[in-house]
């Protein structure tokens, strides 16, 4: 099944190939892959398949086995540098130069400053927010909730909305908002986006309404960008769901209900307002891995893929600026 899905990824969506082409993963590796068999060898083989220039990981825990953790582990046999430090589980993993490195808090932020083999340089920060009270899972089980009442789940029963807004504020007081080298901030959100809660996926999806989820719309409101929803910004013919292809059948939540599949990991993107560098990047494309579902009569512990994230790959390209150099001095 493996060798099946590594074909499919090289055939249908291959390497970057182009100089100016940046690939980014997005990836919550369950357990540092720990609860499936061989898990470790399986996302390395996954990540090889997939080629990214950056991965931003989530739950990259210890290797059971007496080996490391998991993105340090993945560098070694990769030839790649990462950066976890002190962090209890988000790893930075890259071919790229790592400059500089950047700690917010060791459950929702670290990051670093990148730079690639032309000279371009951009921030990639990994993070994760709170699971708790997952907003789909609450209006499934509570269909009578107003829309004050269901929002109330990302500050009140969980701590996702003040979580995010501590990431933003540490990165408008580094700077690092206002830089003038391109952004990125990608990982477990562990909540859906209000992009993709309209009035078309109310229609298809047994669980959504016409809300302002206000994690994703706080991520807009400082001038990021979804980067897979502004790929593909239909919602219902793209929906990139990434919750989840191992739990999907009532009750894999403990509770014998229905499952609520949604895109919680996401990448944003945020360009610099004057690039004096002359680089900035455009998202081009994306999918979400595996592309195809296994059987979930598997057990867990026999599946290919080992994750009940799926892995978000996003293809971006590095947009030389036209702006004009500034002319010093009083002429000629």
């Amino acid at each position: 099944m493996l060798t099946l899905s590594v074909c499919l990824v090289a055939a249908l969506v291959g390497p970057p190939t182009d100089s100016n082409d940046l690939r980014v993963l997005v990836w919550n590796v369950l357990h540092g892959g720990n609860d499936v068999e061989q898990g470790a060898e399986k996302a390395l083989k996954i990540i090889r398949s997939v080629q990214p220039d950056i991965v931003l990981m989530q739950e990259s825990y210890d290797i059971k086995g007496d080996r490391p953790r998991l993105g340090e582990w993945l560098a070694g046999e990769l030839g790649w540098h990462q950066y976890q430090a002190e962090s209890k589980h988000l790893c930075v993993l890259t071919p790229l130069e790592i400059e500089t490195t950047f700690f917010h808090h060791e459950w929702h932020g670290i990051g670093a400053k990148l730079r690639d083999t032309n000279g371009r340089e951009l921030l990639a920060w990994s993070t994760w927010l709170d699971y708790r009270s997952y907003i789909t899972y609450e209006l499934r089980d509570h269909p009578e909730m107003s829309d004050a009442e269901l929002v109330a789940a990302e500050y009140e029963r969980s701590n996702r909305l003040q979580e995010v807004d501590a990431l933003i504020a540490h990165l408008q007081e580094s700077g690092q908002l206002a830089a003038d080298i391109p952004l990125l901030v990608g990982g477990d959100w562990n909540c859906p986006s209000h992009l993709d809660w309209t009035a078309d996926t109310a229609r298809v999806y047994r669980n959504r309404r016409t809300v302002q989820l206000p994690v994703s719309k706080a991520m807009e409101r400082v001038g990021f960008t979804d980067t897979f929803r502004a790929t593909y910004p239909n919602p219902v013919q793209r929906p990139g769901i990434t919750w989840s292809p191992m739990n999907r059948g009532e009750g894999d939540d403990g509770t014998g209900k229905a499952q609520g599949f949604e895109r919680i990991d996401r990448l944003y993107l945020k360009n610099p307002t004057t690039p004096v560098h002359g680089w900035t990047l455009r998202a081009t494309s994306g999918h979400v891995l595996p592309l195809v579902w296994e059987d979930e009569s598997i057990p867990i512990a026999k599946r290919e893929f080992p994750s009940d994230h799926g892995a978000v790959v996003i293809d971006l390209q590095w947009v030389a600026s036209l702006r004009a150099p500034v002319r010093t001095g009083s002429g000629e």
